[in-house]
């Protein structure tokens, strides 16, 4: 029999007014979100509300007045003040005694102009402010599974997982079916030291520990990352606080005002200096904006003292069932405030009830000194640096246990043997492989992986139906040593196509784990089309075999790679290669030249050699390792890029010389309320005399009904070739910041996404056929008409607007081609359609 525990029934009390008047609000609704428990305030404005501990939100609700939802802690008993903000164009019920309402105006508002005052003074406030600074931090992130049913926990699938679950509290007398599952744990001490002039932090990590999954499976420190990511740093004074991935206006942001609705609504004489509750919502509830309290000190600093941020139920925001946000400051000795406490809790779902996931990040700052000059070594080298060695002089449970400022609790402590039971549990381990088989594509063969799944057929006009098989090895077999293979073959030109790489690493890691450094060689025989060049996606994916327009044109590659690579934890990355290669037309494509009669000469087969370079910053950059390519987690730096290859003549049977530069920067730019932008620019030169056209930039098409980020969709293939070009690629996302202030198109939460490509670039007399017959012809199509052609005097440029958002996952754009309409087959527009996950 389940042992039942029992804890003191917990009642929430307060009381419901009017921001504005502060005149109580009878009758008023207070009810538990996802449940039946409800109660109702009397004529005074008071209620008293018995708290369930499944559920962690109360909502107020008044006619004529914005519903407020708060979190609550059903685990002890509270006492609040509730201030209702009146609806804008509402009519006024008749009600006796109903409290007067005046309209909202910054305009001589003192809630208004206290808000400014702590703008006013915010640089001073905050810890940058310090010439010097230094403090330990300890950090704490714990995820779970949250409010799971009995039913569901007795399921014949878990019946040998009992062990994970934990029964919720019960109030006294009564029991409880609900139940929770911590599922991961992370835990990071670190000496922080900070400077003025110039601004720079270092941050030195004595010790930290998780819960780690089967590397085979999971990417660990990829997974940190992004939790770290979705539970970051909340630093009040920033304008924009960035919470799971989407950036939030700070209330004390410069353009706050213009955003939040302020509302004085206490005053704390119990503290020195005293203490003002600054109320704040905002003006609009589906924008990325809080709801809650600042309480600011009154001693002619205007500093925060203590904040508590919620999100308002109807924002534009996925997936997200609850964000609660506390931060307290403690006065240092010179009377200024720093952060003491941070409390972020996040409650992810798919719906408004059910089981969700439920995590939480503690920091904490002790031993807060100023004024401690450090000598610039201190700063020197990377901002982040650990101070021990993985795996060998980690940190024991007792150091835990005496550095920890609170203690874990029982079921934290669990989370760390739990996860470690589970990986040797045959049953979990097939769970695992499943999974990994649904969202990577690979399954799992001792040594070996099959995969990936979606590849294993496709069509094309060239090969017909196309079926593939391959994979590759796993660390049980080599944690140096790693092979990959596939075999293909086209029922139409009933030819073999294969691949074979080995890549052994020279830092004694994996491959995949950065930093990556090592050495493959690879050999192949495919089909390609030219200039197509996809993103996160494989070629054979089947659902790339459906494409618009003609697409016969390709190429049979045989291909020999060695290459070198070498990453640094600065993440500098450069890359060295050497490549051998045969290219032969496949389908309508054909090389042909003019002789000197002007007779049309075909060569069946090109052949090079080349050389490559490949340099790549990207500081600060993190990412989640899958099994096959590495999703960004972005951030606001660059990443800056440069490629050279170099063509050689008489080496390994290579036909031409050329020097092909490219040099490229990646940014994305954040606009607070408006979005943000992502925005590529590169350019490219190839130098060099008599270059055919395989080997000149044939830039990137898509003839696919997917919309592709870096490929112009509304381009075909082959249809633009250059020597020299420049071009710009420009994603911006509003993040529903029109759609939001449209009535009930707002209740979809519908995001808009506007996009610009636009490349100019040029081919000089010697490698373009209208006036050489040393280069290949361009293609002409079944009526003699040229469907390849270098830049005019304008660029190729193609706009789009979309919506994005759609039932959460889809992404759906209008692309419209603005010129070089009168080129054969060129589409004016088009609809395309991309998955997008986001928050």
């Amino acid at each position: 029999m389940a042992q039942i525990t029992f804890a003191q029934t917990v009642y929430l009390k307060g009381k419901v007014m009017d921001v504005t008047t502060k005149q109580p609000i009878g009758y008023a609704t207070v009810a538990l979100i996802g449940s039946t428990i409800a109660t109702s305030t009397d004529d005074n404005g008071s209620f008293t509300l018995k708290l369930d501990p499944r559920y962690s939100k109360v909502r107020f609700s008044y006619l004529g007045y914005e519903s407020q939802d708060v979190s609550v802690n059903a685990e002890q008993a509270q006492s609040m003040n509730i201030y209702l903000v009146p609806e804008d164009n509402t009519i006024e019920t008749i009600v006796v005694k109903a409290p007067k309402r005046a309209k909202y105006s910054n305009k001589n508002n003192p809630a208004v102009e206290l808000i400014r005052k702590v703008i006013e003074h915010k640089q001073e406030n905050r810890v940058e402010a310090y010439d010097y600074a230094e403090f330990q931090q300890y950090e704490k992130v714990s995820l779970g599974l949250s409010n799971i049913s009995e039913k569901f926990k007795n399921k014949k699938a878990f019946k040998n997982y009992q062990f994970l679950f934990e029964k919720d509290d019960a109030d006294e007398g009564e029991t409880t079916n609900s139940y929770s599952l911590p599922a991961y744990i992370e835990e990071r001490l670190s000496q922080i030291y900070s400077r003025k002039k110039p601004n720079t932090t270092k941050q030195l990590i004595l010790a930290e520990q998780r819960a780690q999954f089967d590397p085979k499976f999971i990417d660990n420190n990829g997974l940190s990352a992004y939790f770290n990511k979705l539970y970051q740093d909340i630093d009040i004074y920033d304008s924009n606080i960035e919470l799971v991935t989407n950036q939030f206006l700070s209330p004390i942001a410069g353009s706050s005002p213009t955003f939040y609705r302020f509302y004085i609504t206490d005053t704390i004489k119990t503290e020195k200096p005293y203490l003002v509750e600054l109320s704040f919502f905002p003006r609009n509830k589906a924008d990325l904006l809080f709801q809650g309290k600042l309480y600011i000190t009154l001693d002619g600093k205007y500093a925060v003292k203590k904040a508590e941020l919620s999100v308002a139920n109807d924002i534009n925001l996925n997936f997200v069932r609850d964000l609660d946000v506390k931060l307290d400051f403690a006065k240092d000795p010179n009377n200024r405030y720093y952060l003491k406490t941070s409390s972020l809790g996040l409650d992810f779902s798919l719906t408004e009830k059910g089981t969700g996931i439920k995590g939480n990040r503690t920091v904490t700052f002790d031993d807060f000194k100023t004024g401690i000059v450090r000598p610039d070594s201190t700063f020197a080298g990377p901002a982040v640096v650990k101070m021990y060695t993985e795996g060998k002089d980690a940190p024991t449970e007792d150091y835990w246990s005496n550095k920890r400022p609170i203690p874990l609790a029982t079921r934290e402590l669990n989370i760390y043997k739990n996860i470690d039971s589970l990986q040797l549990m045959t049953s979990f381990q097939r769970f695992m492989d499943i999974s990994a088989l649904v969202l990577s594509g690979y399954k799992q063969l001792g040594p070996f992986e099959l995969g990936p799944v979606n590849t294993f057929y496709s069509f094309n006009p060239v090969e017909g139906f196309r079926l593939r098989v391959g994979g590759r090895t796993t660390d049980r077999l080599s944690k140096r040593f790693y092979a990959e293979s596939y075999v293909a073959y086209g029922f139409k030109d009933e030819k073999w196509k294969y691949f074979l790489s080995g890549t052994y690493a020279l830092n004694n890691k994996s491959v995949y784990t950065f930093p990556q450094h090592y050495i493959r060689g690879s050999i192949m025989r495919d089909t390609k089309i030219p200039g197509q060049n996809l993103e996160f996606v494989q070629e054979d994916n089947f659902l790339l075999s459906f494409k618009r327009g003609e697409n016969e044109r390709y190429l049979y590659n045989d291909v020999y790679r060695i290459e070198y690579k070498r990453e640094f934890t600065n993440n500098f990355s450069y890359t060295l290669g050497a490549t051998k290669t045969k290219q032969q037309p496949a389908g309508i494509l054909t090389y042909q030249m003019l002789d000197e009669n002007g007779n049309n000469k075909l060569f069946n087969e090109l052949k090079t050699t080349e050389f490559t370079l490949g340099l790549r910053y990207a500081p600060h950059e993190e990412f989640y390792q899958g099994k096959l390519y590495r999703t960004p987690i972005y951030n606001k730096y660059p990443i800056l890029y440069m490629n050279y290859v170099a063509g050689v003549k008489g080496v390994l049977g290579g036909q031409y010389d050329y020097h092909n530069f490219t040099l490229g920067v990646d940014k994305r730019f954040y606009f607070s309320q408006l979005g943000f932008a992502d925005v590529n620019v590169e350019g490219n030169y190839i130098a060099g005399n008599n270059i055919p056209f395989p080997f000149l930039n044939i830039h990137r098409a898509n003839q696919t009904y997917a919309y592709q980020l870096r490929s112009y969709n509304l381009m075909n293939f082959l249809e633009f070739v250059s020597d020299h070009s420049v071009s710009t690629n420009i994603q911006y996302y509003m993040n529903g910041f029109i759609l939001n202030k449209i009535p009930l198109v707002k209740k979809l939460k519908l995001r808009e996404v506007f996009s610009l490509k636009a490349i100019y670039g040029g081919l000089r007399r010697e490698n373009d056929p209208k006036y050489t017959d040393n280069v290949f012809q361009f293609q002409e199509n079944e009526d003699h008409e040229k469907i390849t052609y270098g830049f005019g005097n304008k660029p190729y440029v193609e706009a789009s607007f979309g919506l994005t958002n759609i039932f959460k996952i889809l992404r759906v754009d209008y692309v419209r081609r603005l010129n070089y309409l009168d080129q054969p087959d060129a589409p004016k527009h088009g609809i395309r359609a991309r998955v997008r996950f986001d928050f």
